[in-house]
């Protein structure tokens, strides 16, 4: 590897506490962010804490959920980009770059996704000099595109929507063979670094977020639940951490698509939470530790999310659910769409759980409004124009009134088919072994992935201390 052509970035411990980053790095790190978003000392912004060190969150007011357990969410939109993906790309792509498996000098990379993820390979890859070529599928929504071409990556489209995955492998095994030699699959939903960022940095993030908040009034210092949607599986490792943290205290809750019931039913079909229900289980999704699956309308989640962002809905939360409209107007620019599903998958968990005011939740918005106008316009176009009485009726009819329905507790049974879907898509389409997949039962499987954080902590540290400083500046 030509080892002067790399740039690196943060380690997993300055992801998760910013204030280890050298203080002049730090510094200017932060101003990058406000001056040249496409600097790649932005790297070193990739953290859940602002520059005085507040974790990013809201705690969610009871006009808007409608139940008395607080929950709460991080969100993504601060981060580059806007979407907490990138902290996985980021570390996709510095594990392999500091062990040696890919070189800005040799290799392009190719990134399989849906939305998010992508358009953090985009930024990250070619903020560290590699030639970067994104697969997304055609249906997604125009602000991606727009996004990943401005970050200087290639586009391929795929036939079909969110759940259309299967489309996406071809693509990268057809690029794959033509160029074998410089081609090189960044696999979120394979790769374990993805799995790492979020165990590590956002589960232990929602640590000490808990304790901050208890501090607070907020909760007793424990999670009660945590929710997510399942896309790669990457978000909803950080409820590994948690289990460990307070075991037997603590569940994990994923969300699907009611139109593409995976887990659920061994369902399929086209939906549009996008970044979401991606029609498999992913390989680095820990099943035997989901305490129950829940399913969410796709509809219902954009209904929801134009209620929170546009001036009717604002209004509505204000006058006649008093919500502060600071608040009202604070939470329309931090929602995207699966962010609206994962709160309703939370109010589900707390009705379902029964859980109350010494409970907490947390959830997280991995994006916000700005690559879903398009959505929103195409919902004003088929259903008019949102007023203040349409408004209020979404809010209780979508996030008061969110029925009880479509959930599978995770019983040993459960778990156990949960695990065996792995097979179709991992052993027989992606080149797995049986015995790599039944070695996913043992927790130490898990326990050994997750220790690898120190690792690859070390060598980049070490690589730092042989002369391979941070760079600054466009490249």
């Amino acid at each position: 590897m030509t080892a002067s052509r790399l740039i690196t970035g943060p380690t997993y411990a300055e992801m998760l506490d910013p204030e280890r980053i050298a203080p002049d790095l730090r510094r200017r790190a932060l101003a990058a962010a406000r001056q040249d978003p496409l600097d790649p000392l932005n790297l070193f912004n990739i953290s859940w804490k602002d520059e005085t060190g507040r974790i990013r969150h809201e705690v969610l007011p009871r006009g808007l959920t409608g139940v008395d357990c607080p929950i709460v969410v991080l969100y993504g939109r601060d981060f580059p980009t806007g979407s907490h993906k990138v902290g996985a790309t980021y570390s996709v792509l510095i594990e392999k770059a500091i062990t040696g498996e890919v070189d800005p000098a040799r290799h392009t990379l190719v990134w399989p996704s849906t939305g998010n993820y992508g358009i953090g390979g985009a930024w990250v890859g070619c903020r560290m000099r590699f030639d970067s070529v994104v697969i997304l599928p055609e249906e997604m929504s125009r602000e991606r595109f727009e996004l990943i071409r401005g970050y200087g990556a290639r586009l391929e489209l795929t036939p079909g929507c969110e759940s259309n995955v299967k489309e996406i492998y071809d693509k990268c095994h057809e690029l794959r063979r033509a160029h074998p030699e410089r081609i090189r699959v960044m696999n979120q939903f394979e790769e374990f670094a993805n799995y790492r960022f979020h165990y590590f940095v956002t589960g232990n993030t929602i640590v000490e977020l808990a304790r901050r908040l208890a501090a607070e009034g907020v909760g007793r210092g424990v999670v009660s639940a945590f929710v997510s949607a399942m896309g790669s599986a990457g978000t909803i490792a950080a409820g590994d951490r948690l289990k460990q943290e307070w075991p037997g205290r603590h569940r994990i809750v994923g969300l699907e698509p009611i139109q593409c019931p995976t887990l659920f039913a061994n369902g399929y079909g086209g939906h549009d939470i996008q970044g979401i229900g991606d029609k498999h289980v992913t390989w680095i999704h820990h099943v035997a530790n989901l305490d129950a699956l829940m399913c969410i309308d796709d509809l219902e989640c954009k209904l929801g999310l134009q209620a929170l962002v546009e001036e009717p809905g604002q209004e509505a939360l204000a006058r006649g659910f008093g919500v502060p409209e600071d608040q009202a107007r604070r939470l329309s620019g931090l929602f995207g769409i699966s962010g609206v599903c994962n709160v309703l998958g939370a109010i589900k968990t707390a009705r379902f759980y029964g859980l109350g005011r010494d409970d907490l939740v947390v959830t997280v918005l991995t994006d916000a409004i700005d690559r879903y106008r398009s959505v929103l316009a195409s919902l004003s176009e088929c259903f008019g124009p949102m007023g203040r009485a349409a408004a209020e009726k979404r809010i209780e009819g979508i996030f008061h009134r969110q029925r009880l329905d479509w959930i599978l507790e995770g019983t040993r049974l459960n778990r156990e088919r949960w695990h065996n879907l792995k097979y179709f898509t991992w052993v027989e389409q992606q080149g797995k072994t049986v015995e790599e997949l039944n070695a996913q039962r043992r927790p130490e499987y898990w326990e050994e992935r997750q220790a690898e954080v120190a690792r690859i902590d070390r060598l980049i540290e070490a690589y730092r201390a042989a002369g391979g400083q941070p760079e600054g500046g466009r490249r």
